[in-house]
């Protein structure tokens, strides 16, 4: 079998409990193919310094060649190309963090890549104004060429890939499964729209890899890895969208944060991190004009920033968020009104119901408690 650069990229990959920094320094000191080619007598030559296990040895000198050979074959069949770390078309911004991922799954426009991202995340119960807030950012950004790259879930994930749909500068979805599958299943036809408009979907996961809870925070680290900053739209405290923020504190890159009303359950993260020192965002340009900052002078993290990365490092961010809203989104009306006024005929556009049942169905609610009725419109009650 005639092996690729491709091969033994994998075969790296492949050694066990073995921290990627820790790859990466053996390749600087033997170079690649060299770690696999190296006399099976002399253990000591790699065990020396690096302190390896009798199963990470086996790795290097015994190879599963054909293990890795149908992984190449899976690649194929789901039409993913395999980027290794040193190939000309890995992104240069995921190199500079400290756990780089040594071989990515493409699907799609790989050129994008190297292209300026921002990351938009946030929570899967999200509000529809968050999403709306979401989609009309992500949209923005994208017509001024910012690759929007998020995680493909269902709420702020979905809506920004939508909104950067829309336009001509496309998107990037990193999942935490093989390229063979979608996750969450509901999103087949969207991932589908991000390949036909020009988008990538990218995972640093085996074809046929599941999705695992352990998988998200991976995931998360190659988001913002990838990215200028990251925009955080509508997010509890213990969730996910906050791991995103503190990696990217971690990987030195701006956090941003959409703020929202303070009767709604999902703003707690966001308004967290601007009190920490994230940038509020209320529109594209805010995100614009920071970026453009940057160029004029070297990145670093200024006071505010440091102080956002200390608490988050600090804080007990945990995955796996119950959503809140479980026992009040049994009404799809509940959901057409906002944790800010929400006008009548915008309840009205968003439901797609006449207006006669708006009002009754909005009566109800509002004796419900889950509504109340104010000047303007309605207001969603927490």
């Amino acid at each position: 079998m005639q092996k690729s650069n491709i091969h033994f990229w994998l075969a790296l990959k492949l050694v066990p409990r073995l921290a990627i920094h820790k790859k990466l320094a053996l390749v600087d000191s033997f170079g690649l193919t060299a770690l696999f080619s190296l006399p099976q007598k002399s253990p000591s030559i790699l065990t020396s310094a690096n302190n390896l296990t009798v199963k990470q040895l086996a790795a290097f000198y015994q190879p599963n060649w054909s293990f890795i050979e149908s992984i190449i074959s899976a690649s194929k069949a789901c039409n993913s190309l395999i980027i290794t770390f040193d190939d000309a078309l890995y992104p240069e911004q995921l190199k500079e963090i400290y756990d780089p991922p040594l071989v990515l799954f493409v699907k799609g426009n790989e050129q994008l890549l190297n292209n300026m991202q921002i990351a938009i995340v946030g929570s899967r119960a999200a509000s529809i104004n968050g999403r709306e807030a979401a989609f009309d950012i992500s949209k923005q950004l994208a017509e001024q060429g910012i690759v929007i790259t998020s995680g493909l879930a269902l709420g702020i994930d979905a809506a920004a890939h939508k909104g950067a749909i829309t336009t001509l500068t496309g998107t990037i979805a990193v999942v935490a499964t093989g390229l063979d599958k979608v996750y969450p299943v509901r999103h087949k036809p969207l991932a589908k729209l991000i390949i036909e408009n020009q988008g990538v979907i990218l995972s640093e996961f085996l074809p046929g890899t599941s999705p695992k809870a352990g998988h998200f925070p991976k995931r998360n680290r190659i988001i913002s890895g990838l990215s200028q900053g990251v925009l955080v739209v509508e997010a509890a405290l213990k969730s996910g969208s906050l791991i995103t923020a503190r990696c990217a504190l971690e990987q030195n890159r701006d956090v941003f944060a959409v703020p929202s009303g303070i009767n709604n359950p999902q703003a707690k993260g966001c308004h967290w991190l601007i009190k920490q020192g994230a940038k509020l965002v209320e529109q594209a340009a805010d995100i614009i004009e920071e970026l453009s900052a940057d160029e004029c002078s070297e990145l670093h993290l200024n006071h505010g920033q440091q102080t956002l990365a200390e608490n988050l490092a600090d804080s007990t961010v945990k995955k796996g968020e119950k959503n809140l809203n479980n026992d009040l989104c049994v009404d799809a009306l509940l959901a057409s009104v906002g944790f800010e006024i929400t006008p009548v005929d915008t309840v009205v556009s968003r439901s797609k119901l006449p207006i006669e049942e708006v009002l009754t169905r909005l009566t109800m609610l509002e004796l419900n408690g889950l509504v109340a009725a104010v000047p303007g419109g309605y207001l969603r009650l927490p």
